[in-house]
């Protein structure tokens, strides 16, 4: 399978790095839900939790320890900030961060992210990682709200730099992907373990390396473009969590339920049917990505992109995510 960046793993290495980052994932995952339990780090019934009974966190830590023995003896840097980002987020679930300093600490790892990851972009261009940095980690947060949504959204994108990038960035994508397919073992509906903000933080950060690694040196700009889409839905969170509070006169910070897959599963939906069209959505872009990456048509990822706003828009519009008004959701 030829990628766009060339000095990449063989199929063969390709394949053992899936192997093992599931694995390893698959083996963690329970010892991570027993340590939850005992450390009280546990995701509680509330106003905007739709469990009935203490769920543990701690998914992201079994989700690292995949990518880390994934992606042994690779460019270990990138291992810094998802480190940074799940710590972070561990001690967002077990305390509680003020906004401010988490918003801080996301600049510091999109910083981070930055020094790591060589761009091939003038500096002032650069710099743009760190702020996407913030969105992403906000917006796989945001998407962290429903069994297996988050990690199957981030899952398939992964799969589609997997496919386009080579090299250490390759071998992330990969990790990752494998991963979170152990992991969803344990989160699928009914989840029996989740993300939490450490898993979030943590894949919000992976997926921004990765942005970084479509701008890397000797990657086809085209696909620098395209790689938007890959990263489409969980900005579009971010985007429509922002216009529906600034509607209302709610400060930006403020938890809601009306994220369209609250809204859909309030309309009667499973979590498997609003789920899968959260996944199979991301999977029709990752796809599209995909093609006008491999055409090299700047035109085309250009159009792919466009789309693939266009269709979450519809997918918010249709589902009344962008109103600002309250609406009960059991």
């Amino acid at each position: 399978m030829a990628g766009i960046a060339g000095g990449g793993p063989t199929t063969v290495n390709v394949a053992g790095v899936a192997l093992l980052a599931a694995a390893t994932t698959l083996v963690a995952t329970p010892v991570a839900m027993v340590v939850a339990r005992r450390t009280g780090i546990v995701d509680r019934p509330g106003p905007l939790k739709p469990q009935t009974s203490p769920v543990p966190y701690l998914g992201g830590a079994a989700v690292m320890a995949g990518i880390a023995v994934g992606t042994f003896g690779q460019r270990v840097s990138v291992l810094v900030p998802l480190l940074l980002a799940l710590v972070l987020g561990i001690a967002d679930d077990k305390k509680g961060i003020p906004p401010i300093f988490r918003l801080v600490a996301e600049f510091v790892i999109g910083g981070v992210v930055l020094a790591v990851c060589p761009l091939h972009v003038p500096g002032a261009v650069a710099v743009l990682i760190i702020p996407v940095t913030v969105l992403l980690i906000n917006g796989v947060n945001l998407l962290d709200g429903m069994d297996m949504l988050a990690a199957g959204v981030v899952g398939v994108a992964a799969v589609g730099f997997a496919v386009l990038l080579l090299g250490p960035d390759r071998h992330l994508a990969v990790a990752l992907a494998a991963s979170l397919a152990g992991f969803l073992v344990f989160n699928r509906p009914p989840a029996r373990i989740y993300l939490g903000d450490g898993g979030a933080y943590l894949l919000g950060t992976a997926l921004a390396v990765l942005v970084a690694g479509a701008w890397a040196p000797k990657v086809s700009t085209t696909f620098g473009v395209a790689a938007a889409g890959l990263i489409a839905v969980p900005v579009a969170e971010v985007a429509f969590a922002m216009i529906r509070r600034f509607r209302g006169r709610r400060s930006l910070v403020d938890g809601d339920r009306r994220h369209p897959y609250d809204l859909l599963a309030a309309r009667g939906w499973s979590t498997w049917a609003t789920t899968g069209t959260y996944v199979g959505l991301q999977l029709a872009i990752t796809l599209a990505v995909v093609v006008a990456g491999r055409r090299s048509s700047l035109q085309t990822a250009v159009i792919v992109d466009g789309l693939a706003a266009l269709l979450l828009v519809l997918l918010a519009g249709a589902s009344g995510a962008l109103s600002p008004e309250q609406e009960a959701v059991p």
